[in-house]
């Protein structure tokens, strides 16, 4: 599967900072609006918005027009990217470890 690397970094680079996992965290339970997002933090309103917009140019999340509301939702497909990224290395590193193991098992078989 082919990644796009600058989104990669962009995604991985938004997920460093613990605000915005916890941004993300929160989101995943459901849409929520700037001021809902905020309130557990002790930092501004506008630090928030400026997590969320990083989050945003991540592609991480989007933001609808309901009224006068303007929610943020959680980009699944954007956390499945991730999780297919960091998948493929863990499989291959399964697979190394399952063949070390058989090797073990068959020198282990021989000494006895």
């Amino acid at each position: 599967m082919a990644y796009d690397d600058e989104a990669l970094d962009r995604a991985f680079l938004a997920l460093a900072d613990p605000v915005r996992r916890a941004l993300i965290a929160r989101l995943s339970r459901g849409p929520a609006t700037v001021n809902e997002l905020a309130e557990p933090f002790p930092i501004t309103l506008q630090a928030v918005s400026r997590h969320i917009s990083v989050l945003e140019a991540a592609g991480l999340i989007t933001r609808t027009r309901d009224g006068q509301r303007r929610p943020c939702h959680l980009a699944p497909s954007a956390l499945e990217q991730l999780t297919s990224w960091i998948d493929q290395y863990r499989l291959e590193t399964e697979r190394r470890f399952r063949r070390i193991d058989a090797v073990l098992e068959t020198v282990k078989e021989q000494d006895q």
